[in-house]
Order: structure tokens, then C-alpha cells, then sequence
């Protein structure tokens, strides 16, 4: 297995951090991540992150749900059993609503959940890698992939520590 080489930036603070990512990728360093305790505002656009397209397999999902539901629903009252009940349709549309709603919103969940793990490659025997234990509790880490740059080792550790980190530390995976 090939080890990678990782620079981690410890910092104290999420507004020190959220300005060391700008003042670090103005510099022309590639960031692996940033990891914290807690969700920071606005660090993913100052990581330049896209916005998330989970909305598209979400409507994919939803409109196989509800395709699914008015499948079971016309297909059982209509022409499986179609069952005569105070003379009204056997396919009666508004009844039906219910079950699409549920079936479209049960589907949707389930698919954006599974796509997500499948994504981000989430599974219950996969090993997350943890660059820091005292990320879960109060420190910010920024990663840094020594081979992903051009700018070499020693410049990106001044760069973090210009930046305010209170420590630097290099780690290899």
C-alpha cells in the first residue's frame, strides 16, 4: 500500500482556520480537507467547493416512487381486483394520493441516503482515516497532500504557521 504524506495544520479557532484557507490556497496550495468539531459557515465556499448535487438523484428517486405508487395503485383497484364500492371508479385518482405521497417521499429518502453512502464510499467495513483524535472535541485540522502540490514541504509549513496555526505536524498514511 502506498503511503501518502499528509502536512496538518492544528488550529484553536474556526474563524483563524476559515482565513488560513483563503490565505492558503491564494498561495497556490491544494487543501485535502478540513476537518472541526462542528459545521464552520462559509468554509466550504472558501474551500471552493461546488454546490452539492443531491437535488438531482433526489427528483429521480421521487418520481420513480410516484410512478411506482400510481403503478400499484391503478394496477390492484383497476385491474387485479377491481372492486365495485358504492358505484364509484375502480380507479379513483384522489384516494390514491396518500400512497403516492408516501411511497414518493419513502423512495426519495431511501435512494438519496444509499447514494450518499455510495458517494462518499460509507459502508459498515470501511476505516475512516483520522488525522487528529482532538478533532472530535476542540481543535481544527487542515490537511494538506504533500504529493497533490507544487509548493514544497517547508513552505507550506510556514504557510500554516504564518497563518496561526499553533502547531504543525506531518503525517504519513
Amino acid at each position: 500500500m502506498a503511503h501518502k504524506k499528509y502536512i496538518l495544520g492544528v488550529f484553536d479557532d474556526e474563524d483563524v482556520v476559515l482565513h488560513a484557507v483563503s490565505d492558503v490556497r491564494e498561495k497556490g496550495v491544494n487543501i485535502h480537507e478540513v476537518y472541526s468539531p462542528f459545521p464552520i459557515h462559509g468554509l466550504d465556499h472558501a474551500l471552493g467547493y461546488k454546490r452539492a448535487r443531491m437535488g438531482v438523484p433526489a427528483f429521480l428517486f421521487g418520481i420513480t416512487g410516484t410512478s411506482l405508487a400510481f403503478l400499484l395503485t391503478f394496477w390492484t383497484l383497476g385491474w387485479d381486483w377491481p372492486m365495485n364500492i358504492g358505484g364509484k371508479n375502480f380507479i379513483p385518482f384522489p384516494t390514491n394520493i396518500p400512497i403516492v405521497f408516501e411511497l414518493t417521499v419513502l423512495l426519495a429518502s431511501y435512494g438519496m441516503a444509499f447514494t450518499f453512502f455510495g458517494m462518499e464510499k460509507l459502508s459498515p467495513v470501511s476505516k475512516p482515516i483520522i488525522f487528529d483524535e482532538r478533532i472530535t472535541d476542540d481543535k481544527f485540522v487542515m490537511a494538506i497532500e504533500v504529493s497533490k502540490n507544487s509548493v514544497s514541504e517547508e513552505d507550506i509549513t510556514g504557510f500554516l504557521k504564518s497563518t496561526g496555526a499553533t502547531e504543525v505536524n506531518i503525517k504519513e498514511i
